[in-house]
């Protein structure tokens, strides 16, 4: 009876050994064929500090660190990094003429529904994660008796919209001199300006190149510039102009 308790326990430890030695096996070899490959690719190997001592005077012995390249500390500070380090936030003042589409657009961003839209009298502030980064959108209110008000939203602005109504022809020669105003004020002085040419779902819509043409967007030096087409209603070209904003701001931002 005690022999046979012997073999079980032994039986039971070997089985246990076997198995931790194939979950080792199992764990080296997603390392080495997954997640290796991927740290390096990505240049992610972290460096670790190892203390070492070596003799010197009795009872004081020298120490040195001795760096070395730790696939383990890699995968820790990629995971840190993921924790500690938020989206980066950017400030993007959205600006245009009353009824150019601001606000519909300021909700399509965040996935809002936009069937009840009204007048902006003041702001509205949004915050819309997009490609690594915390866009906070100022959408100021764009009736005529507001738009003085508009420089005190310049401090610290990264990115400018301005949005036009592509169908309200009549008003171009009006949005253009506003634009143009904003992009001599010293505040907004090499900020990139991304021009929404907006409700292109109406027939009597003009063209994204048109109004470039009309504003002589082509005459801006001293910025990046963007005009793109879109429709604010049914999200068309919004985001290939958020694709253009985050590009700019990474740019910027180095």
């Amino acid at each position: 009876m005690f022999v046979c308790v012997i073999k079980l326990t032994c039986g039971s430890v070997v089985l246990v050994l076997i198995v931790d030695l194939v979950l080792v096996l199992i764990v080296d070899l997603v390392l080495v064929l997954i997640v290796d490959p991927v740290l390096k690719s990505l240049g992610c190997y972290g460096v670790a500090d190892e203390l070492v001592t070596s003799p010197g005077s009795p009872g004081n012995p020298t120490r040195r660190l001795r760096r070395k390249n730790n696939t383990a500390m890699g995968l820790l500070s990629i995971l840190r990094k993921l924790k500690s380090a938020p989206d980066q936030e950017v400030r993007i003042l959205l600006l245009g003429l009353d009824n150019g589409g601001k606000t519909t657009l300021l909700k399509q961003l965040a996935s809002e529904d936009i069937s009840h839209i009204t007048p902006t009298q003041g702001f509205n502030i949004k915050s819309v994660q997009s490609q690594g980064f915390k866009l906070n959108v100022w959408d100021i209110g764009g009736q005529r008796k507001i738009r003085p008000y508009w420089r005190n939203y310049f401090e610290n602005t990264d990115i400018l919209i301005y949005v036009i109504d592509s169908a309200d022809r009549k008003r171009f020669e009006e949005t253009g001199q506003e634009l143009a105003e904003l992009l001599d004020e010293e505040k907004l002085s090499g900020v990139p300006v991304l021009i929404f040419a907006n409700k292109q779902d109406l027939l009597t819509a003009a063209p994204a190149s048109e109004i470039a043409e009309g504003l002589n967007l082509h005459t801006i030096r001293d910025r990046m510039w963007q005009i793109q087409s879109c429709s604010a209603l049914t999200g068309e070209g919004v985001q290939d102009g958020m694709n253009w904003v985050c590009k700019n701001v990474t740019a910027k931002k180095k």
